[in-house]
This record gives structure tokens, sequence and C-alpha cells, in this order.
């Protein structure tokens, strides 16, 4: 495996910008109390703790928490202690421990710190070399009498493409529980290739063990990044850009074997720098591709993190022969998408996620995966083509007898109950989508198996997408006033979507409680310099069993929230 020699040009193929290339025929602010938070680039320089600190994967007992230090010199081994406290001030201590890191893992720590108490806010610090790291806030997950979460949800942050403000909004939020990342946290791009704000570390696409562990120290080094994971336990999945665009299995469109080597090797790679640099616990260390994983918010909510790309994903369909009114698109012909065979999880995953969507005690199941569920189509160019067609590959549409087999794990048969409150929370695509749920939104007929636009009737679930935190999404060749036109159109072909933010970058906040789950589209003003104004955009709800969308209002903030780090 090996660099290549040069900086290769964005690679052609069926990709998410391309899909954004497809869909080029025209598709109450609140602003942020200036001074809390830096407008810099990259966070302040502690020559031992350059990247900050982290902390993830929390459990009752348990959160993962992370450093990574950066010694004066080369050292075989550095010795490294850390303090874990119920005050910022850290003078109620609970734990203190001891730890070493090494070259072989990168200088990174990450301690399982155990024993603590359910749905408790802790403090901590680390120490190596004589110097203190900033003091960082996480917190465990409740068992017991648990009224509510509130949560952010983000995906896609290039740094080549613009600031992290998005993460900065996030990181002054005191009263949230944690933070879901649903992948794309790195890109894999060289300089120039998707996105020139910020010039990418190292240059050139990243292929080695040593350059993804540049990019991620790259990401870590940016200041908005370390605030928000100083401030909120961090519940991740990865999605296609921890390795290359549009992955699966055994290979991705931005990876060529003849010039950047066996894929495998590729992926062992990015995952030992994810698995140093990221404060998650591996789920099987025999298989680290697999890293789907389950969170029990006590018996309010289930939180299913899906991995959809490098451990079992089919190869996508490429064949490209209709033209749609957005662009070329993917004929539903093909007898790919009809082949019961391909899998987007694989059939363990499947399996688990079906069984524990029907076992869950909880009152909301909240799945947290990278490509959109629900269907997204649009009618030929071409009048003498009837039909709607899928207009990309790459997500869910492309394996849809495997989509169907979820569906049927929801709706339930003669041995099992139909699963309500099931909310789908996605990321990948750049833009905001609220939809409802259904195997064929496309038949009006309920009592035929259908679906009712205006009512709701015959959804089995709901999704909620997230904007990215800096990729572009269809503004890149859409002009302004195009947009209308775009928005109401796939609107207008797509009666399950409720909400369309085609341009906006920035975050999703998820407000829980007994009686329904509340999504909220944030958006930041800028990607292209450092700004703290974030404005409120659209809120959808879902209620307490009836799978379907309403318009909602924005949540107010939980009173006197815990402090957050200094």
């Amino acid at each position: 495996m090996g660099r290549p020699s040069k900086v290769q040009p964005a690679r052609p193929g069926s990709s998410r910008r391309d899909f954004f290339k497809r869909s080029s025929a025209g598709a109450a602010a609140l602003v942020a109390a200036p001074g809390l938070l830096p407008l810099a680039a990259e966070a302040a320089v502690n020559t031992v703790f350059q990247h900050g600190v982290a902390s993830g994967d929390p459990l009752a007992d348990r959160v993962i928490l992370w450093t990574r230090v950066t010694p004066a010199t080369a050292k075989p081994a550095v010795a490294v202690t850390y303090v874990v406290a119920t005050d910022a001030a850290l003078t109620q201590v609970v734990q203190r421990g001891s730890t070493k890191t090494n070259p072989g893992r990168d200088y990174t720590v990450k301690v399982d710190a155990a024993g603590l108490q359910p749905g408790t806010t802790y403090y901590y610090q680390f120490s190596a070399e004589g110097v203190t790291s900033p003091v960082g806030r996480t917190k465990t997950l409740p068992t017991t009498n648990v009224a509510s979460l509130r949560f952010a949800v983000v995906s896609c942050s290039n740094h080549a493409y613009g600031y992290f403000n998005a993460y900065g909004r996030i990181a002054a939020r005191a009263d949230l529980d944690l933070v879901m990342h649903l992948g794309d946290y790195i890109y894999e791009y060289g300089a120039g290739q998707y996105g020139n704000v910020r010039t990418p570390e190292p240059a050139n696409e990243i292929i080695s063990l040593a350059d993804y562990r540049q990019r991620h120290a790259q990401y870590k080094r940016d200041a908005d990044s370390q605030a928000m994971h100083r401030q909120h336990p961090l519940v991740a999945i990865w999605d296609d850009h921890e390795t290359a665009n549009n992955s699966w299995k055994d290979g991705a469109e931005n990876h060529q074997p003849a010039s950047e080597g066996d894929w495998n090797a590729r992926v062992t790679a990015a995952l030992q720098a994810y698995y140093e640099w990221m404060p998650v616990r591996p789920v099987d260390v025999n298989n680290r591709r697999d890293n789907h994983r389950g969170f029990a918010y006590g018996d309010l909510a289930d939180l299913l993190m899906l991995e959809e790309r490098i451990n079992a994903r089919s190869e996508q369909l490429t064949t490209s022969v209709h033209n749609t009114v957005f662009g070329p698109g993917f004929a539903t012909t093909d007898p790919g998408y009809g082949d019961p065979s391909r899998t987007m999880l694989g059939d363990a995953e499947e399996a688990w996620l079906i069984n524990r969507l029907r076992t869950s005690p909880a009152r909301w199941k909240l799945l947290g995966q990278g490509v959109m569920f629900a269907q997204l189509k649009a009618p030929s160019a071409n009048k003498d083509d009837p039909g709607l067609f899928f207009l990309n590959s790459d997500q869910w549409d492309g394996y849809e007898p495997a989509r169907n087999r979820i569906f049927a794990g929801i709706r339930g048969d003669a041995n099992n109950a139909q699963v309500n409150n099931v909310v789908v929370l996605t990321g990948d695509i750049h833009s905001s989508w609220a939809a409802d749920l259904h195997p064929n939104p496309y038949n009006p007929v309920v009592a035929a198996g259908g679906y009712n636009k205006a009512t709701g009737e015959g959804s089995l679930a709901v999704e909620f997408v997230g904007t990215s935190v800096t990729s572009p999404g269809f503004e890149i060749l859409v002009k302004p006033e195009q947009l209308p036109s775009v928005t109401a159109g796939l609107q207008f072909y797509n009666p399950h979507f409720k909400y369309l933010q085609l341009t906006k970058r920035g975050y999703l906040l998820i407000d829980v409680n007994r009686d329904r789950v509340v999504g909220e589209w944030w958006y930041v003003d800028t990607v292209a310099s450092p700004s703290n104004i974030e404005t409120f955009a659209a809120a959808f709800e879902v209620r307490n069993g009836e799978n379907h969308l309403r318009a909602s209002a924005q949540t107010p903030n939980r009173a006197n929230p815990p402090v957050l780090a200094p």
C-alpha cells in the first residue's frame, strides 16, 4: 500500500457529490450571545495536550475518556494520570487513575472510567509531562425515572469546506445530554479535491495509517471541535469518508487498487486511526469493521447505532440509464433493485436490529444511521418513460428489499406486534429533511396498504435528516432563484416529506419526553469564517403511538443545567 505520487483530481462515478450535481434543475432568527467561545480556527496551544479532551460511549456506570499527549521528544512510553470529579473545580474527586501511552497508539489515551453513578454529570482532567489538560465535562446514562433526553445530531464535518461553527454552538448548550455524530467525521480528500476554505493535512488524499492519523489530528486541533468534545459525551458511528467515498464491504468509489493499494489494508489503517483518535469503545476486537451497538437511556429511549458501510454492505448499483427531471437517475428496472441478497447491514446486524426493536422496553426507539431511509424519487425527463425513478442508489433506495425487511419487522406479523415509536436519525446528504416512513408512500390508498399524506395514516415510523456541519448541499450548482421550484418539486413527487431545506449548514436538536420526540433544525450563518450566529428554522414532532410527523415549535432550554467545563 502506498500513497499516490501526486494529488489526484476528484474521481468520476456515482457519489453523493454526483447526486448534488444531478439536482441542478432548480431546487425567526435567534442570535447566540457573542463571546461564549473564541472565534478561532484552532484552539490555543497547550504544548502537551494540543488536541484537547473528549468523552464518549457513555453507559450507566462508565464512559470513555480520551486525550492525546504530544511529548517534546519521542519517547517509548509516556505516563498519564487522570482525575474524575462531580464539580468543575475538581474538588469533589470520585476517581483517580493512571495509564501509559506510546507511539504504537500515536500517543492517544483512552480510559474506560468505570464505577460511576448513573445519570450523573462528571468533570475530568488529564496530566502528563508536568502539564494538565483542559477540564472536560461528561455524563453517564440514567437507568430509572427518566423524563427527558436532549441531544444534538451532526454529520459531514469537512474541514476543507469551512469552519465548524455548528460545533461551537453545540458546545455552548449546557443542557444537552450528549452529541450524536452520524459519520463523515473526517474526509479523505487531498488539497483542492473537495473544498478549499482550509488546507487538509496531509495535502494528499489519505491512504496510509500515518495519513489517517495526521488528518484526525488536524480535525482535533480545531477550536470548535475541541469545545464540543470538552462539553459533551459523543456517541458516534462512521459513514464512508472515514475510509473513502461511497465505501462498501470490498471497495469504494474513491479507491483505485492499482494506484492506492489493497482495500483491506486501507480499511485497517483507517480503522486503527479511528479507534485511536475517537472516544469510542470497540464492539468486537476481532472485527473492527462492525461498530453497531445500542445505548439504553433508561426506559425512555433506546439509541441504536447502525454500521452501514464496510462490514457487510453490498456494492452500490451504478447503472445510470434514465434522465429524471432533476438530472440522471437510476432505473428501477435494473435487476439489482429487486435482489434480496443485496444488503446494507448484513444478516447478523439486520437480525439484531429487528430483535432489538421488538424487545426493547423503551418508549422510543431512535436509530442513528448514515444514509437516508426514506424513498427519494423523480419522474423521467423523457415522456415515454412513465413512473418515478430513484435519484441515489447509495442510500437505502439502492437496497429496497433490505429496507422492506426492516419495514416488515416494524409492521409485525402473526407472532410479533407492530413496533411503535421508531424514529430514524440520518446524516450524509448535506441537507435537511423530515419524512413519514412507509414501504410505498406513493400509494395514496390506505385501504390498499398505502399512505395518506394529509393525515399521516399508514406511516410506520418517521425520519429526521440533519444537514452537514460544513459539506455543501444543493447550493453548489443550483441558483438561489431555482431553489423554491426544486424544493416544491421534490415534495410534490415525494409526498411523505414534510420539510426540506437544501442549502444551509448546521445541526439537528432532538428533544425527547414520554409524550413526543421533537426535531429542530438550527443553522449557522456561514462556514466561510468563524461565527457565533445561529438560527432556529423549523421543528416537527412525532407523538407517542402516532408514527407520523406534525409541525411543532422550538422547545425550551432545560432549567439549571450542570455548569459547563471551564
